[in-house]
């Protein structure tokens, strides 16, 4: 657990690697762990290996990412590597060791953080899109999952499922949850319209079991479930 200081009377308590960012391969906690984890959180959304990478870069991470290394970390994420990883600068090569396709263009994505970017991943039976930003010591915020606005950071074990805006279908999920001693530290449901597809987004205290994620997938009205690990390390 890092040391806690308070840099202010009355501000909240920081921890120290807030500040000197996390244990990384440089040069940049914005640009380079942030990016991993940003592409870690694709990856896992995807729950495949990915065959193809569509990576479009917004802001400063079009603008001074290829010297900060952003590009090599988000692909190093997308490979599934951590932070830390030593490889990191070698992504290209191990991309296409693994044969996986990718480009990266420039994207305008509005008033948002200039340190964000879109991912889209594609295996031979699934796509996934998110947009996401990386904010600084490490630390992301997922705000669009393919068409569903949300608000994910990677803090907690979290569970994604798509369904039927039907009543009843909340309630049927938490009680499972419920049933498994699993305790709820957020949750948000999306919808598109009225009786329409609906996302429902929560974030754990604990990382469930497969055999819930099976129950789940078999429930009426819920047509995908997936399971985001925690993506951003203590």
């Amino acid at each position: 657990m890092a040391s806690r200081i308070a840099i202010r009377k009355g501000a909240l308590p920081i921890g120290i690697f807030d500040i000197i960012g996390p244990v990384m391969v440089g040069p940049s906690s914005s640009h380079t762990a942030g990016a991993v984890h940003l592409g870690l959180f694709a990856r896992a959304l995807l729950d495949e290996v990915p065959v193809q990478a569509d990576i479009r870069l917004h802001g400063s991470f079009h603008y001074t990412g290829e010297g900060h290394g952003t590009r090599l970390a988000l692909l190093a994420g997308i490979l599934g590597l951590a932070p830390d990883d030593e490889r990191i600068p070698d992504a290209c090569r191990l991309a296409a060791a693994c044969r996986l396709t990718y480009q990266f263009n420039p994207i305008d994505l509005g008033d948002v953080h200039p340190n964000s970017a879109r991912i889209t991943l594609c295996s031979p039976s699934h796509t996934v899109s998110i947009d996401g930003s990386s904010l600084g010591g490490g630390k992301i915020s997922v705000w669009r999952l393919n068409h569903f606005p949300v608000d994910l950071n990677g803090i907690y074990p979290t569970l994604i499922l798509v369904h039927q805006d039907h009543p009843g279908v909340v309630a049927k999920v938490t009680g499972e949850l419920a049933k498994d001693g699993l305790n709820i530290a957020a949750m948000k449901v999306y919808r598109t319209h009225r009786e329409g597809d609906a996302l429902m987004c929560i974030e754990l205290d604990q990382t469930p079991h497969v055999k819930l994620l099976e129950t789940l997938k078999g429930f009426q009205n819920i047509f995908d479930v997936r399971f985001i690990p925690k993506i951003i390390k203590d």
